[in-house]
């Protein structure tokens, strides 16, 4: 395996580098105190000034999509591994920097799917403002009423009336559909609920200001309303015409996991750069303070702490970039299991890499002065997010097994 970057990587890693030293970390104080007096309106979701001129600068610089840029700039040619490094300096400042170059979830998912599976009317009506950055978008899978760790159970009906589809149901956990940038939701649920299980379940095209559908309220992460918001939506027979389905009837669980896939490694490259970001505050902090007469970095507990910090970061970015090369290699379908293992491994790292930073803090790491606080709610919320750590591990654990269950006649079943 070789994870050298390319030529083109490094230039787009060093301007990205440039971008986030002139343009991003200096931003991040003035985005705080714009969605204060936002929040002090009574706008809790409202958009700060700042994240519109940091896309403007970026698209400037020609950082832009780079997720997918097959979809928009063929020059540009980058790997899932060259891919790797970016989006874990853009997981350094999470809240603004995906964004500012167009590279936020759920967005990226949502382009990815439209990109994949979307009809020439679909790509132009919702991908290209999606890829301009001109809207948002939310999707719409997990469900308040039943277990959606298992996507089977989805109870949201999508029923076939003429030239329409009506969609009746509830969803929450739908990222971005609290901005006022957002415009089409992807919904999935049930076309065919006596099909085979994962036969049953399609997708649809949904806007968000389509009669029938309400958001009922924003959730909060610990606590935190993130500017997006998370939102409950409820769908009142709400009618699309047959052109929104997305590929075909029956094949929205497939689309969701070549939806997933490529999400995970997302979010997992962007938590080691949360969790790199919380080491340099941790060490910084230490090598600051005094404590019982010498410096809090002298003391051997924080030692470890940092050394241990250090060594897991080093083996889940690893773990990560393996994860990328088969993906670059072969397919996402190949490297399903080391998918399945970053999902839990880099979340766990990088949260316990929050919370050790977080001790040395003290009373300044629970607080809103430094983004600890916010890190480890986002984290914890990702052993969850896309998948629970548990059902990752049982994938694991079933491709593991499967060659010695095989010589006693017994295999390890799809569910329980």
């Amino acid at each position: 395996m070789d994870f050298q970057l390319s030529t083109l990587a490094r230039d787009y890693l060093g301007r990205l580098q440039e971008f986030m030293d002139g343009s991003v970390y200096p931003a991040e104080p003035v985005y705080a105190a714009q969605r204060r007096v936002l929040a002090e309106a009574g706008d809790v979701h409202g958009v700060p000034p700042v994240v519109e001129e940091l896309k403007t600068e970026a698209r400037k610089r020609g950082l832009w999509n780079l997720f997918l840029p097959d979809a928009t700039d063929p020059r540009h040619g980058l790997t899932v591994a060259d891919y790797a490094p970016l989006a874990e300096l853009t997981g350094r400042s999470v809240e603004l920097a995906p964004e500012a170059i167009n590279c936020a979830a759920p967005d990226t998912g949502n382009m990815e799917v439209l990109h994949l599976f979307g009809t020439p009317a679909q790509k132009e009506r919702w991908l290209e403002p999606l890829l301009r950055g001109e809207i948002r978008s939310g999707f719409a899978m997990t469900e308040p009423d039943v277990a959606s760790s298992d996507a089977s159970n989805i109870r949201t009906r999508i029923d076939r009336d003429g030239d329409e589809y009506v969609i009746s149901g509830r969803k929450w956990w739908t990222t971005g559909a609290a901005d006022p940038r957002c415009r089409i939701l992807i919904v999935m649920g049930k076309t065919d609920p006596d099909g085979p299980a994962h036969r049953q379940q399609s997708m649809v095209l949904v806007p968000l200001d389509a009669p029938g559908v309400k958001v009922v309220r924003s959730l909060p992460v610990f606590g935190y309303h993130d500017q997006h918001g998370h939102a409950e939506i409820e769908f009142d027979d709400v009618r699309v015409p047959v052109e929104n389905l997305i590929g075909e009837e029956g094949g929205g669980f497939a689309i969701a996991q070549a939806r997933l896939g490529p999400g995970r490694i997302h979010h997992c490259m962007r938590a080691i750069g949360i969790a790199e970001r919380a080491l340099e505050l941790m060490c910084e902090r230490a090598a600051s303070r005094v404590a019982f007469g010498k410096p809090v970095a002298a003391q051997g507990v924080v030692q470890q702490w940092i050394a241990e910090s250090r060594m897991a970061i080093e083996q889940a970015r690893l773990l990560t970039l393996k994860t990328a090369w088969m993906i670059d290699r072969y397919s996402t379908k190949t490297a399903r299991v080391e998918i399945a293992a970053i999902k839990v491994v880099v979340p766990r790292v990088a949260l316990d890499v929050v919370d050790k930073a977080i001790q040395v803090h003290g009373g300044a790491g629970v607080s809103d002065d430094t983004p600890l606080a916010g890190m480890w709610a986002a984290l914890r919320t990702l052993r969850i997010a896309d998948g629970p750590d548990e059902v990752h591990v049982r994938s694991v654990a079933r491709t593991e097994l499967a060659p010695y269950l095989a010589r006693t006649g017994w295999s390890v079943p799809d569910h329980g």
